[in-house]
């Protein structure tokens, strides 16, 4: 698949590889510096999303080339499950120094094709929709994606806390207790995630391949310091959390991302999240973590906000998930 129809002159287009991930690390890098994201990876981070089994890089990815460079790419992603609506995520970013050439008005386009084709051949039997993201401050992202018909529909905060202040303490309730993540746990961590979060928008639940990649077999996920409350034998709470080596290579801090928090329905209102979570910081801070960050949809159902808050986090920046109904 070595040509695509509709490129700018001098712009070779096609599926990446895990031999493009360098050439991919650099781009994502370049967009780095000006968008601020503070989203770094590197080639084997890259390698990995392209083993992902529910990505076919052949289908799914295109890769923009000029002399050996990559200038863009897009990406398409499907989801086992679905729920209400069929959001097939995608994603896709220009060089900084080739926009405003024509390579996003090209691009969008072929993202959008190739979501509806996922969407057809995956879950044609409910409503699809596009889904993209792109930090507030990316203005002519936003204007890329409305004038193809995208529409904002959610906000998420990226929030961080350095160790500077103390951690809070916090009392463990009588008949659980807190434990650190153990492989035994795995399964019931799955369960206890896809039941927490059935009421939180755009979540579906997990099949093990896809909890394996993402979650607990990520190379970024780190048992070590994530926590889970337990009632008798079964997890009621949880706070996972990831380090990622592009990161701290990049801002020379080492930061703990905390990438899930949950509490079962049938425990809320016990501060269990702020248990698990309070928990996980203390771990990070004695094990060497300089700062904490995470993110946040500001519509959070369960009032997750106020507990980062109320932990130390402030906010740093913000993403907007926009939509497109697919017809």
């Amino acid at each position: 698949m070595g040509t695509f129809e509709g490129w700018p002159v001098g712009i070779d287009a096609r599926p990446i590889d895990k031999a493009d991930a360098g050439a991919w690390a650099e781009l994502l890098a370049a967009k780095e510096k000006v968008d601020q994201e503070g989203e770094n990876y590197d080639a084997d981070d890259l390698v990995e999303e392209l083993s992902d089994p529910k990505l076919d890089a052949e289908k799914d990815t295109i890769g923009l080339w000029a002399d050996g460079t990559m200038v863009g790419y897009g990406a398409v992603r499907w989801r086992a499950n679905v729920i209400d609506v069929d959001r097939v995520g995608t994603e896709g970013t220009v060089h900084p120094e080739w926009r405003g050439r024509g390579l996003g008005a090209a691009l969008l386009p072929w993202i959008i094709r190739r979501a509806g084709e996922v969407h057809a051949e995956r879950h044609p039997e409910v409503d699809g929709e596009v889904n993209t993201g792109a930090i507030s401050t990316n203005l002519g992202a936003h204007d890329l994606l409305t004038s193809h018909g995208f529409e904002e529909c959610r906000y998420f905060f990226h929030m961080q806390r350095t160790f500077d202040a103390p951690v809070p303490e916090v009392t463990v309730p009588e008949g659980l207790k807190v434990v650190a993540y153990d492989p035994a746990y795995d399964r019931r961590l799955m369960d206890a995630h896809n039941e927490a979060f059935m009421d939180h928008w755009g979540s579906t639940p997990k099949d093990q391949e896809t909890w394996k990649v993402w979650f607990t077999g990520s190379r970024a996920f780190r048992g070590d310091v994530c926590r889970l409350v337990v009632d008798g034998d079964k997890i009621v709470a949880y706070a996972l959390g990831y380090e990622y080596v592009a990161d701290t290579e990049a801002t020379g801090i080492r930061e703990i991302y905390i990438g899930q928090v949950g509490t079962l329905r049938s425990h809320r209102g016990r501060g269990l999240a702020r248990l698990a979570l309070a928990e996980l910081l203390t771990e990070s801070q004695r094990t060497g973590y300089q700062r904490a960050s995470l993110g946040v949809d500001a519509d959070n159902p369960t009032g997750a906000l106020g507990l980062y808050e109320r932990l130390g986090f402030t906010q740093v920046s913000k993403t907007i998930s926009y939509r497109l109904p697919l017809n």
